[in-house]
């Protein structure tokens, strides 16, 4: 029985429809979170003084490197999403593969990507890779809380039951009060986590190669993992043994990742000058 639930706010997916063309949030989304993130980025290595007295790279790599990062993110968050949320359905359905339009992308596929090519990117311009990964790291929460807004607005992703007073009816959730999940990952993996990677700007972290990257694999996939409690999970997947999630099982490897980093940082680097 419903007892009380807020309506879900009247949010169109589109912003804009031009003919057969339109325009989507989510689209939006990622370009704001990739552009922010990329003007941020670029703040950051004109500041000797975070390094340690000398840049491991100027600005203009950055511009390079949006490019980069940008099919990673694509090409990466769509085959994870294929290769671990609907490999079935792909395999039968293969030419759908590319059809990113109609949705279906994985943020944990989305970072493998990204990482991949700034690999290859600071490889190919020597740069230091883990100060690139370091940028990354500090920026990408941008990208992240964008993103979960434009969830919302689709209206996807919708969390677990809930008879919270904010629980909110979903337009495709039955009608059934939920989490609003998107708006908790937004919060945790988006605005807090990009605090936090400020604060530890501001400490001088960037003058450990790989320790930025590190502590954002770690608030990252602490705040996922957090996050999963209340979201429901992809139909096609479902819960998985002990009452995991995949998002939960994906970000495990994120957490232990981030880990080694900030260990093998602290254990490379000298004594951090605030």
């Amino acid at each position: 029985m419903i007892t009380f639930a807020l309506p879900f706010p009247a949010l169109d997916p589109v912003l804009v429809q031009l003919g057969p063309f339109a325009i989507r949030w989510y689209a939006l989304a990622y370009i704001a979170g990739l552009l922010i993130g990329w003007r941020l980025g670029r703040w950051l290595v004109a500041r000797p003084s975070l390094w340690g007295g000398t840049s491991p790279m100027k600005p203009a790599d950055l511009d390079d490197a949006l490019f980069w990062a940008t099919f990673g993110v694509i090409l990466g968050g769509r085959l994870g999403y294929v290769l671990f949320y609907n490999f079935g359905y792909f395999l039968q359905h293969p030419a759908e593969i590319v059809m990113v339009w109609k949705g279906g992308m994985s943020f944990h596929g989305g970072l493998a990507g990204t990482i991949l090519a700034l690999v290859l990117f600071a490889r190919s311009k020597g740069i230091r890779i883990l100060s690139l990964l370091d940028v990354a790291g500090v920026v990408a929460p941008v990208g992240l809380l964008f993103g979960r807004i434009a969830n919302f607005i689709n209206g996807e992703l919708w969390g677990r039951p809930s008879d919270a007073p904010w629980a909110i009816i979903f337009p495709s959730g039955g009608n059934v009060p939920r989490h609003p999940s998107q708006l908790y990952e937004a919060a945790l993996e988006g605005l807090l986590l990009f605090v936090i990677m400020l604060v530890c700007v501001r400490l001088g972290v960037l003058k450990r190669p790989g320790l930025a990257a590190g502590i954002f694999g770690i608030g990252y996939g602490l705040g996922r993992i957090t996050g999963e409690f209340f979201r429901e999970p992809d139909a096609q997947v479902g819960y998985l043994a002990f009452g995991t999630t995949m998002g939960m099982l994906l970000s495990l490897p994120v957490v232990l990742g981030g880990l080694a980093l900030v260990l093998y940082s602290l254990k490379k680097s000298g004594p951090v000058q605030p």
